[in-house]
């Protein structure tokens, strides 16, 4: 199975490797962040599935971070646990109802973190997320993130896989560049538009004859994935 990534946003560079050695052990991946504005980064770049979130920050608070990942479309589905020293009951209400999906009270052990963890994502992980595709003989599993076509293996670059991934999970709808960028590359990085092409061309040639139709392009708009003609 895939590791799951999770991002630990904590001022407090101690309390960060406690709970990065304690994800690692358990198979996570980590990604860390001391402050919310690089924290927000970083959830644009890299989508990862879950956020461990101290509310008590310097500069924008964890809390208020919260609050704007709900509101945006891109981050509104992304489950946050709170880490906090704040233990009264007006505190935990505040912070579920700025979105977040469980809230832990420092000290916490490691253990009891790990379980929680495990609970919300099991309750937020959508089913059928991590099942295989198949269209037309095409397969994508992400559990083992392997590409075939009727069985035999198909080779293609990380950036190709997120690609051919989010158009399988989003086919007949057209989408422009710009909007491939936001959902592919992330928000934050800063390339050309027409990086696109050159990706969208790796992708129909790793494909080869059998599958490159499925990624049509859409004049005056972008690309779409669809099985029709």
């Amino acid at each position: 199975m895939t590791a799951k990534t999770v991002l630990i946003v904590d001022d407090e560079a101690p309390i960060r490797e406690m709970i990065a050695v304690a994800l690692e052990m358990a198979d996570y991946r980590v990604l860390e962040a001391d402050n919310a504005q690089d924290a927000h980064a970083m959830v644009v770049d890299h989508h990862p599935d879950l956020l461990l979130l101290d509310w008590m920050m310097p500069g924008t608070s964890g809390i208020e971070l919260a609050r704007r990942l709900k509101r945006e479309e891109t981050t509104a589905e992304l489950p946050i646990i709170m880490l906090t020293a704040k233990g009264e009951e007006d505190n935990k209400i505040q912070g579920l109802e700025a979105g977040a999906d469980d809230y832990i009270t420092k000290p916490f052990s490691p253990r009891e973190l790990v379980a929680r963890l495990k609970a919300v994502l099991r309750r937020t992980t959508p089913r059928g997320v991590e099942d295989p595709i198949e269209i037309d003989g095409l397969l994508l599993d992400p559990m083992s993130h392997r590409v075939s076509t009727h069985g035999k293996a198909l080779e293609m670059g990380p950036t190709e896989y997120r690609l051919l991934q989010f158009f399988m999970t989003h086919q007949e709808r057209a989408y422009t560049r710009s909007q491939l960028l936001d959902q592919v590359w992330g928000g934050n990085v800063y390339v050309e538009e027409r990086t696109v092409d050159v990706h969208i061309r790796r992708l129909r040639k790793a494909l080869g004859e059998a599958h490159q139709h499925l990624i049509q392009t859409v004049r005056g708009t972008g690309y779409r994935f669809s099985a029709r003609v």
